[in-house]
C-alpha cells in the first residue's frame, strides 16, 4: 500500500525535507535510499523525487523538477521501488532526458521492460584482463596512448578547447558496436551538435542519448551517468556488444554533487565539495569492465579543470580513479601530459610488432625537437642535428598532433617511418636493426636526407 505525506518541513533549493514517522516497514510506506517519490499539489505541480537522506524520521529527497512552485503543503507518495531507466532493442537511435523520458518525438517507449539504476560495479570474478584494442583513427590516441577496451579514461581539458567536438568524432570512429552518450549540463547547441554528427556519420542507429541540459533541473544531471552506465552494462552482459561510453563533462556532474550536498548542510571538502566525491566518482568509473565471456563497458569522459588547474579536486580525484588522461589544449592531444596506463596490454600483442619501437622512437625525437625549439628561440647556434629535429618536430606537429588528422593505425605507423625518413638517417634511429631493415624506406630516406643536409 502506497503512502502519502503532507508534513513538507522546509525546501533548500531543489530538496525537501519531510517528516515521514517511523514506519514499520516498507509495506507501510517507510522509504529507502535511492527510492522514488512522487510530489504533487492541487495547484497542478507534479514531479519525481529520490530519496538521498534519511535521519530518524526525517526524509530529503531531491525534486526532479525542482521545486519552483511547491506550496508546503504538497502530498508526497513513495513508491517503493528505485529509478529505473528503459532498457530493450527500441532504445538504440532515441535520445532521453536526465529522468530517462524520451525527448525525440519517437514512439512511446512506457511499455518496454525497465531495469534499475545506479548498481554495484561487476563482481571481480568476472572481470578479465583488458587485452582488446579500440581502434579511434586518432594517431595521437592509437599510435601513442592506445584506448583499451573496458578502460576509464578522461579528456583533460579546459573551456574553450574542442572536447566536444573530439569526443563526438571518437564516438563515430571508434571500433563498438554501441555508443552510449551521457550530457551533463549541455547547452542546446551542443547538444544539437552531438546528435547531427552522429545522425549525418550514420552511426545513430547504434546510439543511445541521455541528455541533462543547461536549463533543466540541476538534478536530473546526477542520474545521466547512472542511466548510461546501466544500459551499457546491460547490452554488453545481456547482448555481449563491445560499449563505448562517452561523458561530458564530468566537472558538472561533480559541481551538482557540490550544490546537493550544501542544499543538505553537509560538511564540505576541498573547495566546497563533499567529503565522498571520490567515491562518487569512482561509484562511476568503475563500471568500466572486459566481463568473461561477454562484452565489454569501456569510459571515456570529459572532465574540464577550472583555471586549468590539475590540482583542482575533480580532475586531481578523476586522476587517482582512472586508468590515464588524454590532455587536451591549445587545440592537440599533448603527448608529454596524455597516459594510457594500459596500452602495454596491446603494444605490439594485437598490434605490429614495431608498434612500440616507433611510438618511443617518436617521442624521443619530438622531445629533442622541443629542445632544438627553445635553442632556436634564445638564439643559440644550431647543429645540423638540431636542425634535423625542427623539421621533425614541424612535421610531427602537421601530421599527427592536428586533431582533425584521420588513419588506420597501419598507415599511421608507415607514416611514422616515412616521417623519420625524411628527417635522419638509419644509424640516427637507435632500433632494432631488424625493424630498421622491414620497415624503413631506404631510397626516399637517402633522397629526402640530402634535401635536409643541403638546406642545412
Amino acid at each position: 500500500m502506497l503512502v502519502s505525506h503532507t508534513r513538507i518541513v522546509d525546501i533548500v533549493g531543489d530538496i525537501i525535507r519531510i517528516r515521514a514517522g517511523a514506519g514499520a516497514g516498507k509495506s507501510e510506506g517507510q522509504p529507502c535510499l535511492g527510492d522514488l517519490a512522487r510530489v504533487t499539489s492541487d495547484n497542478g505541480f507534479a514531479s519525481l523525487a529520490q530519496v538521498i537522506g534519511i535521519d530518524g524520521e526525517m526524509v530529503s529527497l531531491q525534486v526532479n523538477f525542482g521545486t519552483k512552485g511547491l506550496p508546503n503543503n504538497a502530498e508526497v507518495r513513495f513508491l517503493g521501488e528505485a529509478m529505473q531507466v528503459t532498457f530493450s532493442g527500441s532504445i538504440l537511435g532515441r535520445v532521453f532526458d536526465g529522468a530517462g523520458v524520451p525527448i525525440d518525438r519517437g514512439p512511446d517507449l512506457s511499455h518496454d521492460p525497465a531495469i534499475p539504476i545506479g548498481g554495484p560495479s561487476a563482481n571481480p570474478m568476472k572481470r578479465v584482463l583488458a587485452s582488446r584494442m579500440i581502434r579511434t583513427d586518432v594517431p595521437m590516441i592509437d599510435v601513442f596512448n592506445c584506448l583499451v577496451e573496458s578502460q576509464k579514461i578522461p579528456i583533460f581539458s579546459v573551456s574553450g578547447e574542442p572536447y566536444n567536438p573530439f569526443l563526438a568524432r571518437i564516438g563515430i570512429q571508434a571500433d563498438a558496436d554501441v555508443v552510449v552518450f551521457g550530457g551533463l549540463g549541455l547547452i542546446f547547441d551542443d547538444y544539437a551538435f552531438f546528435r547531427k554528427q552522429f545522425e549525418d556519420a550514420g552511426v545513430f542507429p547504434r546510439t543511445v542519448m541521455f541528455v541533462n541540459q543547461a536549463s533543466d533541473p540541476v538534478v536530473e544531471r546526477l542520474l545521466v551517468p547512472d542511466m548510461a552506465l546501466a544500459v551499457a552494462e546491460k547490452f554488453a552482459v545481456e547482448e555481449g556488444k563491445r560499449v563505448l561510453v562517452l561523458l561530458t563533462d564530468m566537472t558538472a556532474f561533480a559541481d551538482a554533487l557540490k550544490e546537493v550536498s550544501i542544499a543538505m548542510e553537509r560538511v564540505p571538502a576541498n573547495r566546497g565539495y563533499p567529503g565522498d566525491l571520490y567515491s562518487q566518482l569512482a561509484r562511476r568509473y568503475e563500471k568500466a569492465c572486459d566481463f568473461r565471456g561477454s562484452g565489454s563497458v569501456t569510459i571515456l569522459s570529459v572532465t574540464t579543470m577550472p583555471g586549468n588547474d590539475v590540482t583542482h579536486p575533480v580532475p586531481d580525484n578523476t586522476g587517482y580513479i582512472t586508468e590515464g588522461q588524454f590532455y587536451l589544449h591549445s587545440g592537440v592531444l599533448d603527448p608529454f601530459g596524455s597516459l594510457s596506463r594500459l596500452k602495454q596490454h596491446v603494444i605490439g600483442k594485437v598490434t605490429r610488432e614495431d608498434h612500440g619501437q616507433i611510438m618511443n622512437t617518436m617521442i624521443r625525437f619530438y622531445s629533442g625537437a622541443r629542445e632544438a625549439e627553445q635553442k632556436q628561440s634564445m638564439a643559440f647556434e644550431l647543429s645540423d642535428y638540431d636542425l634535423q629535429l625542427l623539421r621533425f618536430g614541424t612535421l610531427f606537429r602537421e601530421r599527427f598532433m592536428n586533431i582533425e588528422v584521420s588513419m588506420s593505425l597501419e598507415t599511421a605507423l608507415d607514416l611514422c617511418w616515412q616521417t623519420l625518413a625524411e628527417c635522419f638517417r638509419p644509424e640516427q634511429l637507435l632500433m632494432k636493426q631488424d625493424l630498421i631493415d622491414r620497415y624503413f624506406p631506404h631510397q626516399n630516406g637517402e633522397a629526402d636526407q640530402a634535401k635536409v643536409e643541403a638546406v642545412g
